[in-house]
């Protein structure tokens, strides 16, 4: 599993999103972006996290800063998760787990004395010029705006 690593260009994707649109690097051109990876949608973890996004995305789209979630669900459950939940921003729906291989937050991990493949919860931060300048990979779900913003605060 090889992740992203600091002054890295945002890869080039394409994914499909809550609604069936494409979504691809190249429409957040010229903006600062959070891309987060997170295991399932309507977890506790995975809840916590997005709302904390959701609670503070007026502050993050005031700095310039496009949200985007990434995870293996399908579509239709990122529609009911944002309906649920009142996102404000788009899911990618990676069920073939492109995405997932494409950024390194796909493989080993352990559960319980148990060993499985799954998403390691991990958000990198890029630049308006697409450089990532900060990977979180153990973010604090219920304050991870907070540590978004705190970030690009201290890259300025």
């Amino acid at each position: 599993m090889n992740k992203l690593s600091i002054g890295s260009v945002l890869p080039a994707f394409t994914g499909i999103d809550q609604n069936g649109e494409e979504l691809s690097a190249s429409s957040f051109k010229g903006k600062r972006l959070v891309i987060y990876f997170y295991p399932k949608d309507n977890t506790p973890g995975c809840t916590a996290q997005a709302c904390s996004l959701r609670d503070d995305y007026s502050l993050l789209i005031e700095n310039n800063i496009a949200v985007v979630g990434v995870s293996a669900d399908s579509a239709s459950s990122h529609k009911k998760f944002i309906d649920k939940f009142h996102l404000p921003f788009p899911l990618i729906a990676d069920t073939e787990k492109v995405l997932l291989n494409l950024f390194g937050v796909w493989g080993e991990k352990k559960f319980m004395g148990k060993i499985y493949d799954g998403i390691h919860r991990t958000t990198f931060l890029f630049d308006e010029s697409s450089t990532l300048i900060s990977v979180i990979e153990k973010p604090n779900t219920k304050n991870h705006a907070k540590e978004v913003l705190s970030v690009y605060e201290t890259s300025i």
